[in-house]
């Protein structure tokens, strides 16, 4: 069937389709290794691949993960595994096999041993229910779910204006924490509040903001003519920190950064407040962020992000 928005199509016969994606942790796995702490960046792998997968509208089945080691070391295979098996738990979602390798020549750690890691993700959804973006119209809602934190993005930008100032075990007291626990806060799994409002209300389109944030939004509406409007709610501490530390613009922070919103849900006004509470239910936390309109383009209040 050819490529979606967030991952590839293939038809399988009959109503069925068949949606593959691949992805990885990124730099955020620099910062694991500089804690030499690495049981959560499995939960990031896994999280990264079902929360593209369902944005077709389609149930992951099945995964299969990658990891590439500098050299041989069973402590922090375990430790992965320990993330990937808990990120397969919560997304309900069988990892049904996966490679290790020792790439010495290749990947090379900075104070710690170096590794990657990544994750192809299948699903399974009905030819028909497709969610493509082409049924999004003027007047339709957004409902955001709120992020954990910075998920698996902007790292190699957070960790250049972070690490600048601030050591990785440094309590932040906006934070609450240090900043090497709040930089290995996993990323949420949107699953199973994303396949319950499926089968209860009519979704048009669902966004999984990640690399280019906001801007992401545009995927939905190749054909153009529709400007999400986006009304945001108060950021988390990490991303006022890195706003005032780096005196980034509005712009350069919702083109970077989830600001708290790990997926949008495009929706009809009239069923906005049934899919958050299904939302709610489902242990996501759902806000109202904006709405379609005719035009072009992306806009935190009057700030034009593309």
């Amino acid at each position: 069937m050819g490529i979606g928005h967030y991952a590839g199509l293939i038809d399988i016969g009959g109503r069925l389709a068949l949606t593959l994606h691949t992805d990885g942790v990124g730099t955020k796995v620099l910062i694991a290794q500089a804690m030499r702490k690495y049981n959560t960046v499995g939960i990031d792998c896994v999280a990264m691949t079902v929360n593209d997968l369902i944005c077709l509208g389609s149930e992951p089945i099945a995964l299969l993960d990658y990891l590439a080691l500098e050299r041989d070391d069973g402590y922090l295979v375990k430790e992965v595994t320990k993330g990937l098996v808990r990120g397969a738990e919560v997304a309900k979602v069988p990892i049904v096999g996966g490679e290790t390798a020792i790439l010495g020549e290749m990947i090379k750690g900075t104070g710690g041993q170096g590794f990657d890691l990544a994750c192809m993700g299948a699903g399974i959804v009905r030819k028909d229910r497709v969610i493509n973006g082409s049924a999004i119209r003027p007047g339709d809602t957004i409902v955001g779910l709120k992020s954990s934190g910075l998920h698996s993005n902007g790292y190699t930008l957070a960790r250049k204006i972070l690490m600048a100032r601030h050591s990785l075990n440094e309590p932040i007291p906006s934070l609450g924490r240090t900043l090497g626990e709040e930089l290995l806060t996993p990323t949420a799994i949107y699953v199973h509040p994303v396949l319950q409002m499926l089968r209860r209300v009519e979704v048009h389109g669902i966004a999984h903001i990640t690399g280019g944030a906001f801007t992401k939004l545009t995927r939905l509406t190749e054909r153009g003519g529709l400007s999400f409007r986006l009304e945001m709610p108060d950021c988390l501490p990490i991303f006022t920190m890195l706003s005032e530390e780096a005196h980034l613009s509005v712009k350069e922070m919702y083109c970077t950064f989830n600001m708290g919103i790990g997926l949008c849900v495009v929706l009809p006004g009239d069923q906005a407040e049934e899919a958050m509470r299904i939302c709610r239910r489902e242990g996501a936390t759902p806000t109202m962020m904006g709405n379609v309109t005719s035009g072009n383009g992306v806009f935190v209040g009057k700030v034009r992000l593309i």
